[in-house]
């Protein structure tokens, strides 16, 4: 199994519509790589619904709800700078079902870090 499977899995949450979706998506995706470039972190981005979204479009109510399920899914949120009524929406729900949210890279390294020792050495 990779080491992509042993560590915490972390909702990138940012703008998407505005400005633009592939500039956001773009933003979104160069953040991801750091974090997984740096080997703390598996990132999901649910930007790269865009693609999606071009092949077989939805309205936005369907996205935010899948982007809701995605989140379900992970162990914690780190949300980019930006107005985003989306990500506000996610950033809501992790608060209120207890998820870590992150604006701050440290502090989400220091949370990965903990995790990680938290989950391996059980």
């Amino acid at each position: 199994m990779s080491d992509y499977a042993h560590r915490p899995l972390v909702y990138v949450a940012g703008p998407y519509t505005l400005p633009d979706p592939v500039e956001n998506a773009h933003h979104a995706i160069r953040f991801a790589s750091e974090l997984l470039d740096e080997g703390l972190v598996t990132p999901f981005v649910p930007h790269l619904t865009l693609l999606w979204h071009l092949v077989a479009p939805r309205d936005v109510d369907f996205w935010y709800d899948y982007d809701i399920a995605m989140l379900a899914k992970c162990d914690a949120i780190f949300r980019l700078p930006g107005e985003s009524v989306g990500a506000d929406r996610e950033v809501n729900y992790a608060r209120d079902e207890g998820l870590p949210v992150f604006e701050d890279i440290g502090e989400l390294r220091g949370w990965a870090k903990r995790w990680v020792r938290a989950h391996t050495h059980a």
